[in-house]
């Protein structure tokens, strides 16, 4: 059974070499709703306020709110990236992160390299990297380019091998930080039908999005960040497909 669980968390992270007496700290605290202080000489941001979320199998977690609100905050801290400064965090089940799909990618290694490098920053062993290596390379459709370094690929080549590795693993929870769409017209297709068999095979999906339509689409729930707080919380029923 997967379990994500939030108690009261609150999540501050330094910023430094900011001044915290300086006009930017003046106009940064207008703009993020009050949430930089100064503490014990570093400035610091208050990214999360106290913030609860329990969710389990069959959850599908809508998350908006405006630039800078705190959804990719609150899902590196659902993700285990951000430690509270308050509050408890509790997980129970395989993860997958597909915030940052290039996390891990290195320009001047090879596309079949990168497959490795990558598994290893998604936290896959060797034995579990070579079985998945001949499948996503198949999927990534970039032949022999895969032997050559990836500086020599187009944006859309970079984006192929990336999605092609991250969807290659399935998981219990699964945090999406906007809907994953991979490369060219030709291969947008089979990403979307990759992306939803990924979905389709968690027990819980979260979902941060400024899409409405994907939200009403693909969650059950929804919440709403404003400056670091949770301000609702609502069921949004069946999905529509």
């Amino acid at each position: 059974m997967a379990l994500l669980e939030l108690k009261n968390v609150t999540v501050e992270l330094p910023v430094f070499g900011f001044d915290a007496a300086s006009l930017k700290k003046t106009v940064a605290r207008t703009v993020t709703g009050g949430r930089i202080k100064y503490d014990t000489g570093v400035t610091v941001v208050r990214a999360l306020d106290d913030v609860s979320l329990t969710l389990r199998d069959g959850d599908r977690l809508g998350i908006m709110g405006h630039n800078g609100a705190g959804k990719t905050t609150l899902l590196r801290t659902l993700a285990g990236v951000y430690p509270p400064k308050r509050g408890t965090y509790r997980r129970e089940g395989t993860l997958a992160s597909f915030i940052d799909p290039m996390l891990g990618i290195e320009m001047d290694a090879t596309g079949l390299e990168n497959i490795r490098l990558r598994g290893l920053v998604m936290g896959l062993d060797h034995a579990t990297i070579s079985r998945l290596a001949p499948g996503i390379a198949e999927f990534s459709g970039l032949g022999d380019y895969l032997a050559m370094p990836v500086r020599t690929y187009s944006a859309g080549m970079l984006m192929r091998l990336a999605f092609s590795i991250v969807t290659s693993v399935r998981a219990d929870i699964l945090l999406l930080d906007e809907w994953l769409s991979a490369g060219d017209a030709e291969f947008r297709e089979r990403a979307d039908e990759r992306m939803r068999e990924v979905v389709s095979n968690t027990g819980i999906l979260v979902l941060a999005t400024h899409s409405q339509d994907m939200v009403r689409r693909e969650c059950n729930r929804l919440i709403q960040l404003s400056h670091g707080q949770k301000i609702s919380d609502e069921p949004l029923g069946d999905r529509a497909g």
